[in-house]
């Protein structure tokens, strides 16, 4: 009964967390709301409750954190550069800064679920896990809510990166990180150190998926744990 529940709330939590941030057009909150539907992808892992499904909720977490900690640094690294959080106001990171483009894009995809990134397989993970234990209603919401975030992803692409420059947007922010382009550059290394882990995270999914199951394993059987802090009792 209690699993039931929690893959219940799983499903209204990846559902409402999506459609608050599609509603949203300010990257913080757009991508705060993600927080709340990426978490339904990780309490469906317990709902479920099979060493897969946990498995995939391990991986899942590792992921979310490489991915979404990325996406607001760059968010943050498009403020320096326009002063503004508001997609309205944002635009031309394509044209003005192709390196910044190509960083989003890797993490905004993996935490849609493109393979080969590392969101593709914590959710496929899940979704077999779900198709294993007969669950194929949160699958399906699972699946749907990996459309809309990547339909969420792609607005935030069309306006502060593919679309011109509003008049209105800020020019002075922009000319101050420009005057010293070494502070952009440095703001980019922990950018694509993200980026290059998630990808990593991805093309080793195999070792990483074995590592998880252990931990799965063991957080389901925790006598191991049990024995191997307290000892054998003579």
């Amino acid at each position: 009964y209690t699993h039931t529940v929690i893959l219940i709330l799983a499903g209204f939590t990846m559902v409402t967390g999506v459609l608050g941030a599609i509603a949203q057009n300010e990257v913080r909150r757009l991508l705060s709301f993600h927080i709340i539907s990426q978490i339904g992808y990780m309490i469906m892992g317990l709902g479920l409750f099979t060493p897969l499904a946990i498995a995939g909720s391990i991986y899942y977490i590792i992921h979310n954190i490489l991915a979404k900690t990325n996406l607001f640094l760059i968010s943050g690294v498009a403020h320096l550069l326009h002063g503004t959080y508001e997609l309205k106001k944002l635009g031309g990171l394509y044209q003005r800064t192709p390196l910044l483009a190509a960083l989003f894009l890797v993490s905004a995809l993996s935490l849609a679920g493109v393979p080969p990134l590392s969101g593709f397989f914590a959710k496929l993970t899940l979704a077999q896990a779900g198709i294993d234990s007969e669950q194929y209603a949160i699958v399906a919401v699972a699946l749907a809510v990996g459309l809309l975030t990547l339909f969420s992803m792609t607005k935030i692409w069309l306006e502060a990166f593919w679309k011109a420059p509003p008049p209105s947007s800020s020019e002075v922010a922009g000319a101050k990180a420009f005057r010293s382009p070494t502070t952009y550059y440095l703001l980019l290394v922990p950018v694509v150190l993200l980026a290059l882990m998630t990808v990593l995270l991805g093309l080793g999914a195999e070792a990483m998926l074995v590592l998880s199951l252990r931990a799965a394993e063991q957080l389901m059987d925790p006598g191991q744990y049990i024995q191997a802090v307290l000892g054998k009792r003579t």
